[in-house]
């Protein structure tokens, strides 16, 4: 192993001292990563090739796999809702006169009703690419999430567009 791949924080596995995990690049007790055989004991990436900076990089990368699970960033979601709902409130009363009626903003309830529809869609993903359940599993597993969007389409007239709304057809 070449020094200049070493960092401050790695795990690396040394065949006479076993696991442990570089805490300086020098110092006292210095190995010699090259001729002690010296190996990474976590996994690695080599990205060769690279035309952008690490940061666009790394950004592009992150915002493509929360895409690909079903994340929204969270400050896209008040653009999801009707124009008629912003700045509005739920409002919930009790039947115990006595008891205090409970206010939540309609952007906190609808970003935690979006939650839930991204959790679905992950679920979704999940059940259909599991490796050990049967077609007839699967089938059986997303009938529950089908009738979990069909419970939640109460709330569709929450939304500004059609195609962001709950549907009991499955998405």
């Amino acid at each position: 192993m070449k020094i200049e791949s070493l960092r401050i924080g790695m795990k690396v596995r040394h065949p006479q001292y076993g696991l442990g995990e570089v805490k300086s690049i020098a110092g006292p007790r210095t190995v010699s990563p090259e001729t002690s055989g010296l190996e990474p004991a976590e996994p690695t990436a080599a990205v060769s090739g690279l035309e952008m900076p690490l940061e666009q990089f790394l950004r592009a990368t992150v915002t493509t796999l929360l895409e690909g699970l079903g994340y929204e960033n969270p400050h896209s979601v008040v653009d999801q809702l009707g124009v008629r709902w912003q700045r509005g409130k739920l409002v919930l009363h009790p039947a115990d006169a006595s008891l205090q009626t409970k206010e939540v903003p309609l952007e906190v309830f609808f970003h935690k009703l979006v939650g839930i529809r991204n959790q679905l869609r992950v679920l979704e993903q999940k059940i259909n690419s599991h490796p050990n359940l049967t077609d007839g599993e699967k089938v059986e597993l997303q009938q529950y999430v089908t009738r979990s969007y069909g419970s939640l389409t109460t709330f569709n007239l929450l939304f500004k567009n059609k195609e962001d709304q709950f549907s009991s057809k499955g998405e």
